[in-house]
């Protein structure tokens, strides 16, 4: 009892000096003076590389609507198994009822995914005509 009395008071120590160094580090961050891109990295850095000069909300937008593109792709396969599935049942009312929950997942899941892409649209939109300004 006294062992486990004293780990979970090592791991207390632990966590409160990891808290405190934590809260000074993020003290001394927003002391710092601002550093503008082109400190850390030359203007030229994204031509000679070959990633993209493009600001970084229209790349953050491709890339989540190409994400929730292909998720869509993937609900819209759901439904059409499911589809498949309630063809070929032959009449059976357990592969039925199996059809239809994946069908009812696929609607769900198609659902989910247009509303994250309604509010990823908002989100970005937003972000880049504040950011504009």
């Amino acid at each position: 009892m006294s062992q486990s009395y004293a780990v979970r008071f090592g791991l207390g120590i632990m966590l409160i000096f990891a808290a405190t160094f934590g809260f000074m580090s993020i003290a001394q961050i927003a002391q710092a003076d601002t550093i503008t891109s082109g400190e850390l990295l030359p203007e030229d850095f994204g031509e000679a590389t070959g990633l993209g000069t493009g600001e970084l909300q229209d790349t953050v937008g491709y890339i989540i609507r190409a994400a929730l593109g292909f998720l869509g792709i993937i609900a819209v396969v759901i439904i059409l198994i499911g589809g498949f599935k309630w063809m070929t049942a032959s009449g059976s009312e357990e592969k039925v009822q199996e059809a239809q929950k994946l069908i009812v997942a696929g609607i769900i899941g198609l659902a989910i995914i247009l509303s994250a892409y309604a509010i990823a649209s908002f989100v970005i939109d937003q972000l880049v005509t504040a950011t504009t300004q």
